[in-house]
């Protein structure tokens, strides 16, 4: 094939594009296989690689659009095709060095998002810049090697963008390799052949559906075109603009009817046990109970279990089939010293959040609750679910003088109730302070005020405290608080464990993956901390975020924490050594383990499960002693609880 012949044909692509995005995603599309933090089925690693190099290919392709308009307007427009082609490479091949040197210099910063988007812009150009140049090279040689062996076009019209792409993969893991002696794959990696066609079918059905819109689109914008004022090109915009907006529409039309079945599905009045259940098995020192200002159906079905599931100071007669006598004079082998105390107040409870709030203050004195040893201020997670372990191990602990209050904020499971954290913070704030105040004016012995809060419920907590540090939780007379899986997304959190702030007393708190760093930490300060994040290192629920988009988070980095067998058969400490910070991918990858971290499973210390840590860390960091036997029998009783609390409830979580 002559030179001009091979001009004409590269004169006929329409953009080199959609090419340089394959040579991207093939080159990246291997490490979408590379462990994280918890494994992953077939069908997740095929949809991590979809996204992933679906993203990829997107947005490579965006960038290379950018580079050969760039090469473009230097050579006016008025070069040959060949003079066009050698000036894309060009500009391809110095879209490399500017990109690494914008990543010199603007080096990572935590917290700072606009320079996230720059150091990506900057990689996703060299990227596309360096897929680009060798992409071009690639073909001039082919054409090359195609005129030497007189193949007549036939080597020069085979597709190089995939060869290149998975070429330039294999160069990147051996580097990776020689420098980090990374495995390419964990022990628990899936299948590769079976993700590669869950893989293969996701992106195949956006691609269809993509062209399908594209066709209709078009066959309708010719038609308006020939009847109607103006060109082809305008009524194809419109097109797609009105097929996304009609897609937004359906979209919201979906989720808001969803939302309003879950929310239906949690409130509607279905008994848990029996129809008289209220009567038979609630006490009076529990909202929903005999003389409670709270309406048994207000409480929504997390309420009402919430109530079922209180602790009883002594053995109960006539208790149901299957249920054993786990009350605090049974378990603790010593009389209880009270009833226990859990005001509960539902979204359904009263209709506005103020009037919650003075429901709640009118149950608290109902109840006695500020004549308990320990107040108890719990934020719940999105479905209002209270954590039922905790609850009881600390009814054991205090031998039932402890009262626990908690307001409803949403009936969503927590990923679905990011929208309602304000609502649940203001809500907290209020109810808080009228507490504060209450305990003020009341003469005699105050209880000490302590915070709980798992997942979503811990942000909601925190954020009571935003801008605030340690100092806020002082202000607020909080003498202990313990949070288990918090949200990667809560800024107090961030506040405190970052940077040097005036307000944050750095002795107070701690973050700690498992009992044992809390007891190493209390020993090396000689005090245990007052405020504690418990966060297992291989929860995705405390490793998710947005910001992963835009570089490699704190946990990622040079002081990630090293890798460690699991304590007593906990949860495993440290971030696995060949997980590394990979652009869009780690997203995925993250997104996917936060999903798996909330899957219901066995009862043990294992990702946003921390059930079988809670009846040690609530001892020490409440500071309300066991001797080793009774926290040996607390334990073996609250896991005896859920065995049976699963059976008759059907378990849920937030």
């Amino acid at each position: 094939m002559d030179s001009v012949e091979r001009i004409r044909r590269w004169e006929q692509r329409t953009s080199t594009a959609p090419d340089v995005g394959l040579v991207v995603a093939a080159a990246l599309a291997p490490g979408t296989f590379a462990p994280s933090l918890s494994p992953r089925s077939a069908v997740d690693q095929g949809l991590v690689t979809a996204l992933s190099t679906g993203l990829h290919h997107l947005l490579a392709a965006g960038a290379q659009d950018v580079l050969v308009a760039t090469a473009r307007f230097l050579t006016d427009g008025a070069a040959s095709p060949a003079a066009q082609r050698t000036a894309v490479i060009a500009v391809d091949g110095a879209a490399v060095p500017l990109g690494l040197a914008v990543l010199r210099a603007l080096p990572p910063r935590p917290g700072d998002p606009l320079r996230g988007v720059v150091r990506q812009a900057a990689w996703r150009l060299g990227a596309t810049g360096l897929s680009g140049a060798l992409l071009g090279g690639a073909r001039i040689g082919a054409e090359a090697l195609d005129d030497r062996l007189r193949l007549d076009g036939r080597l020069a019209a085979l597709p190089a963008a995939v060869p290149v792409g998975l070429l330039l993969a294999y160069v990147l893991d051996r580097v990776r390799a020689a420098e980090q002696q990374e495995a390419p794959e964990g022990a628990d990696a899936p299948a590769a052949l079976s993700s590669v066609a869950v893989a293969t079918a996701v992106v195949g059905a956006l691609t269809g559906a993509a062209y399908g819109e594209h066709a209709v689109v078009d066959l309708l914008a010719h038609r308006l075109a020939a009847g109607l004022p103006g060109p082809a090109e305008l009524w194809r915009g419109a097109g797609h603009a009105a097929f996304v907006a009609a897609l937004g529409v359906g979209a919201s039309s979906v989720w808001h009817r969803a939302m309003r079945q879950i929310e239906a599905g949690t409130s509607t009045d279905v008994p848990v046990l029996e129809p008289d259940e209220a009567v038979r098995w609630v006490p009076a020192t529990v909202s929903g109970g005999p003389g409670s200002l709270v309406a048994w159906a207000g409480l929504g079905r997390e309420g009402r279990r919430h109530a079922l599931a209180s602790v009883r100071p002594e053995p109960v007669r006539n208790r149901p089939d299957g249920v054993p006598d786990l009350s605090i004079e049974t378990v603790m082998g010593e009389p209880a010293q009270a009833s226990p105390v859990q005001v509960y107040v539902g979204l359904d409870s009263a209709p506005s959040p103020r009037e919650r709030v003075d429901l709640a203050l009118a149950e608290l004195e109902r109840t006695g609750a500020f004549d308990r040893s320990l107040l108890v201020l719990v934020s719940p997670t999105g479905t209002g679910y209270v954590n039922y372990v905790a609850v009881a191990a600390l009814q054991y602990l205090t031998r039932g003088d402890v009262a626990t209050i908690t307001l409803q904020y949403s009936r969503r499971p927590s990923p679905l109730s990011l929208g309602m954290i304000r609502t649940g913070r203001e809500q907290n704030r209020l109810l808080w302070q009228r507490i504060l105040q209450r305990l003020r004016q009341r003469p005699g012995p105050r209880p000490r005020v302590v915070l709980f809060g798992e997942s979503l419920g811990a942000h909601t907590s925190q954020d009571v405290f935003l801008h605030w540090g340690t100092l806020g939780l002082d202000a607020m007379g909080i003498d202990r608080a313990l949070w288990i899986g918090t949200p990667y997304g809560s800024k107090w959190m961030r506040q405190v464990t970052r940077g040097d702030r005036l307000d944050v007393d750095r002795q107070t708190f701690a973050v700690v993956n498992d009992h044992a760093q809390l007891s190493a930490l209390t020993e090396r300060r000689g005090e245990p901390p007052r405020f504690v994040l418990l966060s297992h290192d291989n929860d995705g629920v405390t490793k998710f975020g947005l910001d992963l988009l835009g570089g490699a988070p704190d946990w990622l980095g040079p002081d990630r924490p090293t890798p460690e067998p699991a304590p007593d058969r906990g949860s495993p400490r440290g971030i696995p050594s060949p997980m590394r910070w990979r652009p869009v991918t780690t997203f995925f990858q993250s997104l996917i383990d936060m999903k798996n971290a909330q899957q219901p499973g066995s009862y043990r210390a294992w990702a946003h499960d921390y059930r079988a840590d809670l009846p040690r860390f609530l001892s020490d960091v409440y500071g309300v002693p066991a001797t080793r036997a009774q926290l040996a029998r607390v334990e073996e009783a609250v896991r005896e609880r859920e065995t049976v609390r699963e059976r008759l409830f059907d378990r849920t979580g937030g």
